[in-house]
């Protein structure tokens, strides 16, 4: 993932929030810029049936269809609708408790965009987790430096 994708994702999900409905052009901003392994697959049968969804405008289906390609380690623990909203909470640990389970959640008052929401925050904690948190730097060769055998083999 570049470091642009790495500043678009917070500003993706500034965009969700601040959406009304979902649309194609959204959607296709989203697997644009929050999918890594979409792009990379070609025109294979599952990226092919997320097209196929977006195209007949079935937004939550499509949402759940590209979270299953992009996140397979990741699984949505619990879909509620409460006061007007949908609250969407992924988890890697799905039969923990919810005390022990480090989900991600999103809300939203459409359910496609709950569900984004959720995805794009789990594709940001993995590229922040990705990155090292100090950055790697190749010693400079010593000129002065030679290895020297000591072990006396005679």
């Amino acid at each position: 993932m570049t470091a642009l994708r790495l500043y678009d994702l917070p500003s993706l999900g500034d965009r969700l929030r601040n959406a009304q409905d979902m649309t194609r052009p959204l959607m296709l901003e989203i697997i644009d810029k929050a999918c890594r392994r979409f792009p990379s697959l070609g025109q294979t049968e599952r990226t092919a049936r997320v097209m196929r969804l977006i195209d007949a405008e079935a937004w939550a289906d499509a949402a759940l269809a590209l979270m299953e390609l992009e996140l397979p380690l990741w699984q949505v623990r619990r879909i509620a609708y409460d006061e007007g909203e949908w609250h969407c909470a992924l988890s890697r640990e799905r039969e923990l408790p919810d005390w022990l389970d480090a989900a991600v959640e999103g809300c939203h008052g459409d359910l496609a965009i709950a569900l984004l929401s959720a995805f794009v925050e789990v594709q940001a904690l993995a590229a922040e987790a990705s990155r090292p948190s100090v950055p790697t730097v190749r010693p400079a060769p010593d000129p002065f430096y030679e290895p020297v055998g000591c072990e006396n083999f005679s």
